[in-house]
């Protein structure tokens, strides 16, 4: 008999599974932490409506465009004005909403706003 197959005789099959469970939980672990690692800013952004959101949306389309300094000042005003026209627009829009339904609609309606709010 050759020595391999005498090594391979003496493993029992309850030790060989969990072993083989243990390493395919801490692959996937490791593959996980390495994943968030490489995703967490994509994922623990601040809104866009928030002032750290905006800054680092001005900031992507200032290094995407490569802007002048002069055409970063002059962005920089057509977003807060951009900004201010959409929360001006949202407010009055959830306001002519929330006239038209029920209060048990307008909990639904939120449902759906929330559902569809870029993450």
């Amino acid at each position: 008999m050759s020595p391999n197959l005498s090594f391979a005789r003496t493993w029992d099959p309850k030790v060989t599974c969990v072993v083989t469970l243990s390493l395919v939980f801490l692959c996937g672990a490791a593959v996980g932490a390495v994943a968030m690692n490489l995703g967490h800013e994509r994922l623990h952004q601040a809104p866009f409506s928030s002032p750290p959101g905006k800054a680092a949306y001005f900031e992507r389309v200032k290094r995407e465009l490569d802007l002048t300094p002069e055409q970063s000042v002059q962005m920089q005003s057509v977003l807060n004005d951009m900004w201010q026209y959409y929360k001006i627009v949202m407010t009055d829009s959830k306001a002519r909403v929330d006239q038209l339904l029920t209060p048990d609609q307008r909990r639904k309606f939120e449902r759906l706003l929330q559902e569809h709010q870029p993450r």
